[in-house]
């Protein structure tokens, strides 16, 4: 065991839980990254030194008041499903990973979760319909998933359509957050001031509690309707998107052939046709079907929705699931993160098919914004040639109106969920004033600037 490994044993209860196999360090120090060709050559071969893996806030704090007192940076991870890097520690150190601090304390009456960091989207959202809750949104990897990787490094997913994305609806009620200093504080973030702390990548301090809003539980059903043309499809779908009468958690449409990618599940697509799966409230899954028919779609599955233990389970298919399948197929699939201007939507799918052809597949999650309006986001399927290639398409993207939160860079700013009012930046000048926890994953932090006059 290596200096470093031995003095940080002697901070835990249980000296085992300081990792250093170097296998086992090297795959706690990655993650989803190599979803982007742009990410995966500059990430490849970076990891920690050592892995902590603390059972409480006392450990926490022991390990970051040792770090802070050697220069060791710590670089926070949750359960490794994101896909920017956020979790690859670019200067060594120690990786402190949160997957053993995993408890639900409770689910309050009101429907508010309260529960550490390593508790898993999965488990959390069963134990929650079994008391009548349920998730206000989930990303499609919800079973491996951890609660604290997701407000760290997520953002919406199945659910946004009806409850916004993370940021939204006072979804987030408040978080516990540790800060690396000489010695280090525990600090409640309630309210707006949560949004400093939300999306930071672990860059600002470490998140030991949560308080997480639920909702009521629905009884749903998922429908599977295919279309003769993408167009149909997305026509279908806004209707159904914008009409609240309609109760949705899930309503995502696919261009052909990237229905063709989902081997598990061909019995449910039909050779050349668009797709569209649905989540919809089980009460209203025969007006669906009759809408459906109506519209010139084909039902080709139609049933209750039997939590995360239903095959299929058309969420595996979903969000940031497509990319992971259409890479599957062929690795020169990459992808982006799109959102559309609801009012000029169809205009803009058409002029991007229009130029970039096979290129750029469709893919579409609908989603509900903070201010309540519906529109279509998307993570389309993008064949990569070259870097600035990838690049022209998103400048032709932004310069179109079609917003861009761009997955092939490994910092907070250039990911789309940085905020303008820089409350992220300003909380990791307080928290973190030598700059060690993440280093390099917030670009605009200068180290100079928080250092003691």
């Amino acid at each position: 065991m290596n200096d470093l490994a031995t003095s940080l044993s002697e901070l835990l209860a249980d000296p085992t839980r300081v990792l250093t196999q170097p296998q086992l360090v090297e795959r706690l120090s990655r993650d989803f990254y190599w979803y982007s060709p742009i990410l995966r050559p500059l990430l490849d071969g970076k990891h920690a030194d050592v892995v902590v893996q603390p059972i409480s806030t006392a450990e926490v704090i022991a390990t970051l008041r040792f770090c802070y007192a050697q220069d060791v940076p710590v670089t926070i991870r949750g359960a490794g499903t994101g896909n920017y890097g956020q979790a690859v520690p670019l200067q060594g150190g120690v990786v402190l990973d949160l997957q053993r601090m995993d408890s639900l304390e409770q689910i309050t009456a009101e429907g508010v979760a309260i529960c550490e960091p390593g508790l898993k989207l999965g488990a959390l959202e069963t134990t929650a319909r079994e008391q009548g809750w349920e998730l206000r949104c989930y990303p499609s990897t919800i079973v491996k998933a951890s609660v604290g990787g997701f407000l760290g490094g997520g953002s919406g997913g199945i659910g946004s359509i009806a409850h916004g994305a993370l940021r939204d609806y006072n979804t987030v009620r408040a978080i516990e957050v540790v800060t690396m200093e000489a010695e280090p504080q525990v600090l409640l973030h309630e309210g707006e001031a949560v949004h400093e702390i939300i999306h930071s990548w672990g860059t600002n301090g470490v998140i030991t509690k949560i308080w997480l809003a639920l909702t009521p539980a629905v009884a749903w059903a998922q429908c599977v309707i295919a279309f003769r043309t993408f167009d149909q499809a997305f026509t279908f779908s806004e209707h159904l998107a914008k009409d609240p009468t309609w109760t949705k958690r899930l309503l995502t449409v696919f261009e052909w052939p990237i229905p063709s990618f989902f081997s598990p599940i061909k019995t449910v697509v039909r050779e050349g046709q668009a797709l569209l799966f649905v989540l919809i409230a089980d009460s209203q899954r025969e007006a669906l079907e009759s809408f459906a028919t109506s519209a010139g779609g084909t039902l080709t599955h139609s049933a209750p929705y039997a939590g995360l233990r239903s095959q299929p389970l058309l969420s595996d298919y979903t969000w940031n699931h497509t990319t992971l399948w259409a890479m599957k197929s062929d690795p020169a699939y990459t992808y982006l993160q799109c959102g559309f201007d609801p009012t000029r939507a169809t205009e803009q799918l058409t002029l991007l098919k229009q130029t970039f052809g096979e290129e750029f597949l469709h893919h579409v999650e609908w989603m509900k914004n903070g201010a309540g309006t519906v529109f279509p986001a998307a993570i389309p399927v993008i064949r990569f040639t070259t870097a600035d290639r990838l690049n022209e398409i998103i400048a032709f993207c932004r310069a179109n109106g079609i917003g861009v939160a761009n997955p092939h860079v490994n910092h907070v700013e250039g990911g789309g969920r940085y905020r303008e009012d820089n409350a992220q930046l300003q909380a990791k000048y307080r928290n973190d004033t030598k700059g060690l926890l993440n280093p390099g994953k917030m670009a605009t932090f200068e180290r100079k600037q928080a250092q003691p006059a």
